[in-house]
């Protein structure tokens, strides 16, 4: 019987987010009778207790910097100690800190783009210097996975991108089948009448939270709405300055982080995401397997992931009127609220599912390894 193969996914931190997620469930999802799964964190969490819990090995060599010379060798040392055959590499900081050991040992390096380090808001200056470190980083690749086409495409503008792919993320929809769930929102005090958004995500500047409080101020006083935001981060603490300011901290909660997404996300009445750029956002994927009318930014991925009136709602970016208008629309209208979330269930079950996005990554891990 052939050796399996023994694969390293590495990931930036330990914390839940978008790219953790995804880690989580290709690891679940892989074959196990031809591959063996080994992790690697660059900060303690959840993502590792969790994995531990199901027996899979998990290691943490922490840093929270990219480039970081000084955990290079112990890197080198994990991937002897493991017997390594392949590196996977989910997002700029890991790939930055996993490429030289995996080079050193002669080791196939596959690179996943979770969305690109460089973006929008960005000086010229340092967007071409953010964009330089990628070419660098998919160099040292022997192949590049693009999670959205967009992606892709903003790849192709600083980079031939000959060596990259797209495989759209996926997820277990099983695990968010749409269900009555009262804890959550007796938890918040929300009653069955209220229009329940929920945004869940970290609370940083790609996604935009200080618009969404703003959208917040500008709905209709009359209207029975409350806002939660599920996550930390760097923001937490302007957010939750900025709905006092506003007058809105009764009507938007922050409750941190939390481990049961999938109650969380069923309580909800319409998912929310503001961001203003992304790969391809594991949380709407989520929120649309529960069946919820999902608002959110027309950036990336996302845009491939709702058509406009059909299986969400999109709106531009940075744009606190928009969104008000937005949320206001569906708040008053939960006919349309259940027509979208049908749809965006559907759209999950026939076209997202995690075993169609392993089987494909499956293939690059037999022709990188052979």
């Amino acid at each position: 019987m052939p050796a399996k193969i023994r694969v390293l996914q590495t990931i930036r931190q330990g914390r839940i987010g978008g790219g953790e997620t995804h880690v989580f469930d290709l690891v679940q999802a892989l074959d196990k009778s031809q591959f063996a799964p080994v992790v690697l964190a660059f900060t303690p969490g959840p993502l590792v207790d969790r994995l531990t819990e199901l027996n899979i090995p998990v290691h943490v060599i922490e840093t929270e910097v990219p480039f970081d010379v000084r955990c290079w060798g112990r890197v080198q040392r994990l991937l002897r100690e493991e017997r390594i055959d392949l590196v996977h590499a989910h997002g700029t900081r890991a790939q930055s800190n996993t490429f030289w050991a995996a080079r050193r040992l002669g080791l196939p390096l596959l690179y996943t783009v979770h969305g690109w380090s460089f973006h929008p808001d960005q000086s010229p200056l340092h967007r071409r210097y953010r964009q330089l470190s990628e070419q660098l980083l998919m160099a040292q690749a022997a192949g590049t996975i693009c999670v959205s086409d967009s992606n892709f495409q903003d790849g192709r503008a600083f980079s031939r991108m000959e060596r990259a792919t797209v495989i759209k993320n996926g997820i277990d929809p099983s695990r968010f089948q749409p269900a009555a769930e009262a804890g959550f929102r007796a938890e918040l005090g929300v009653g069955p009448d209220t229009v329940l958004v929920g945004c869940v995500a970290r609370l940083t500047a790609q996604k935009d939270p200080l618009t969404l409080i703003r959208a917040v101020a500008a709905l209709p006083a009359d209207l029975d709405v409350v806002v939660v935001l599920v996550g930390d981060g760097e923001l937490r603490a302007p957010a939750e300055a900025l709905a006092r300011q506003l007058g809105m901290a009764k009507r938007v909660r922050f409750v941190g982080f939390r481990q049961d997404v999938p109650a969380v996300l069923r309580a909800l009445d319409i998912y929310c995401l503001p961001s203003l750029w992304e790969g391809l956002p594991i949380g709407v994927l989520e929120a649309m397997a529960c069946g919820r009318p999902v608002v959110a930014t027309a950036v990336d991925g996302t845009r491939e992931l709702l058509t406009h009136g059909h299986n969400g709602w999109l709106i531009p970016p940075a744009d606190p009127a928009a969104l008000a208008a937005a949320l206001a629309h569906l708040a008053a209208r939960p006919v349309l609220r259940a027509a979208l979330g049908a749809q965006a269930a559907h759209t999950v079950q026939t076209g997202f599912s995690v075993q169609g996005m392993t089987r494909q990554v499956e293939q690059l891990y037999r022709r990188h390894a052979a």
